[in-house]
């Protein structure tokens, strides 16, 4: 018996999500005294995962597989957790996962709880915590099924480095025509240096900006943090920036570390897409802005004067500290 974790790659690379998915299936792995076992699909090399926890990794390398289908996938992560005797499988809560995680508790005969923020606090009987009411609450749910497929919360658990063995080991499930009732005809790629789904800051503009030629200095403060740039539903809407950087509850979910909005007064469609966010910063030159209420730090000015020396600041500090 073993505690399963499906690990996300991307162009043969291991996505940060994956990482974090490893660490915590460590994490319960040692609480039931368990080894991890991860699978990986079409993921490239996959010495690295042992790194994060994982004892073993099962390979599957699959034309077929070369583009995301829910179904298919499901199907190959439930025979893994199947052929390891696995009553506990982990998914993170990207989009892909939360499509696929429903079909891969029905393949398992399993309960599924998402959102899941911490390990679990008992495992006799096996109860996790996870966020509810676009995270503006916690709750407790115990699983009453034998197998229990849980996923992960974004930046809920961090990465962390567990060495284990990470043997890898080809598996080839037997995926039939069922799996494949639908076509991925393209898949359309943001264009940003860091995507918002694996970012762990992103740094947020809105209408407070009077334009896309002033996002530059939004740009710039990304570049300097190493982070991913987003915008509200209005400054998609009116064509400033492309709509893979809406963010919100109508638009893409963030749990990220750090938050900084800009010139963003915050409704509540948008707090409720960033609300998982660890640390909020808000820049507005409106002290009523309702994004202050949920801010952790605040900066009550003028966007075009406090950015430019924002980032004058963050260059001087790295600089300074590499």
């Amino acid at each position: 018996m073993s505690v399963v974790v499906y690990t996300e790659s991307e162009e043969g690379t291991f996505k940060k999500i994956a990482q974090e998915a490893v660490s915590y299936a460590k994490g319960i792995a040692d609480k039931m005294g368990a080894p991890v076992t991860a699978v990986a699909i079409n993921g490239g090399d996959t010495s690295e995962l042992g790194k994060y926890g994982a004892d073993k990794v099962l390979n599957v390398s699959n034309d077929k597989l070369s583009k995301f289908n829910a179904e298919a996938y499901a199907d190959a992560v439930a025979q893994a957790a199947k052929k390891e005797g696995a009553k506990v499988v982990v998914v993170s809560s990207s989009a892909n996962s939360k499509y696929m995680a429903p079909l891969l508790a029905v393949n398992l005969d399993a309960g599924y709880v998402s959102n899941v923020t911490e390990l679990p606090e008992s495992t006799e009987p096996f109860k996790v915590k996870h966020s509810v009411f676009t995270n503006k609450a916690f709750s407790i749910t115990e699983f009453k099924t034998d197998v229990k497929v849980i996923g992960l919360a974004k930046n809920a658990y961090g990465v962390k480095e567990n060495e284990a063995a990470g043997t890898a080991e080809d598996f080839a499930p037997e995926l039939s025509s069922e799996d494949f009732s639908v076509d991925v005809v393209s898949v359309d790629k943001a264009t940003d240096k860091v995507t918002i789904a694996d970012a762990e800051i992103v740094v947020s503009g809105g209408r407070g900006l009077k334009g896309p030629e002033n996002w530059e200095m939004i740009e710039e403060m990304a570049d300097i943090l190493g982070a991913a740039t987003a915008c509200s539903k209005p400054v998609s809407d009116m064509g400033w920036r492309p709509h893979s950087e809406h963010v919100g509850q109508t638009g893409k979910p963030v749990a990220a570390n750090l938050y900084i909005a800009i010139g963003i007064s915050g409704a509540i469609q948008h707090l409720a897409g960033i609300n998982a966010s660890k640390t909020k910063v808000v820049i507005n030159n409106d002290p009523e802005a309702p994004f202050f209420k949920n801010a952790d730090y605040g900066i009550v000015g003028d966007a075009f004067e406090v950015v430019p020396k924002l980032n004058e600041k963050l260059k001087e500090f790295k600089a300074q500290n590499g």
